[in-house]
């Protein structure tokens, strides 16, 4: 059976270490078939449109940004070897959206384009601008193609109508599956998965979460993939840092 883990929105400088390490150590010894990501791997927040006009967007420190997404992507391929994919994200088209419309004169320009900066090539990552077929049946996405839910699963399960395939990704920062399944004379004929992954981020560095409140889970996800048959599994990352995988629990706790 194949095993896939899908990665959740990291949006560094706003990960939460601890959660990342312990992912990290996880696939070290979980050893799964592919690993893919939803994106969101960097936040890029000096060139957010939330940022323009204020001290945030002069602060120069884009380039150490880059590079801690660029040690998350080594720290991925030192304990995997296998193939890593990685959708668009809305926090990733940043760097062109910001170039777009502050500098279209340098348009064209590989060298500003995330598989560039995150020097995706270097370390085996395959990038993904349209929903990418990841599994039979199965697209992966961020999340943001469409309207949210506030229900986990939700975003994912409407895409999923949209779409015609089931569904995983990010974007939300919930975890949770919501499914619809259609049977005609005792046989199944539709079977639809909106699965979204959480995310490994710190909540205390979202400042935009109100009273750093929200409908959040830390997490990633797995698909398990038996020929044409492909089963979900969320992982919830519990406050302490720990995670129960096929009843093996992983993760350093909070000291």
């Amino acid at each position: 059976m194949k095993r896939i883990v899908v990665l959740s929105d990291m949006q560094i400088p706003y990960h939460d270490k601890r959660a990342v390490r312990n992912v990290l150590g996880f696939l070290a010894e979980y050893k799964p078939d592919e690993i893919a990501s939803v994106g969101d791997e960097v936040d890029f927040p000096q060139i957010s449109r939330w940022t323009r006009g204020t001290a945030g967007e002069y602060k120069g420190d884009l380039q150490a940004h880059c590079d801690a997404g660029k040690r998350v992507l080594a720290g991925l391929r030192a304990v995997h070897d296998g193939p890593i994919h990685v959708s668009r994200s809305n926090h990733m088209d940043r760097p062109l959206t910001y170039v777009r419309t502050r500098a279209p004169g340098l348009m064209g320009l590989k060298a500003l384009e995330v598989p560039s900066l995150l020097d995706f090539e270097k370390y085996g990552v395959t990038y993904h601008e349209e929903p990418y077929e990841i599994a039979p049946g199965w697209l992966l996405a961020h999340g943001d193609e469409g309207g949210s839910s506030r229900a986990p699963g939700g975003t994912a399960l409407a895409l999923a109508r949209k779409w015609g395939y089931s569904v995983v990704c990010g974007h939300t920062h919930k975890l949770g599956i919501q499914h619809e399944h259609m049977t005609v004379n005792s046989r199944l004929v539709r079977e639809r998965f909106g699965f979204e992954v959480g995310n490994l981020m710190d909540f205390k560095s979202a400042g935009y979460l109100k009273a750093g409140s929200g409908n959040w889970n830390q997490g990633f996800g797995i698909l398990y993939v038996d020929k044409n048959r492909v089963t979900p599994s969320p992982i919830f990352i519990k406050p302490n840092g720990t995670f129960v995988v096929e009843g093996r629990t992983y993760g350093q706790k909070a000291t």
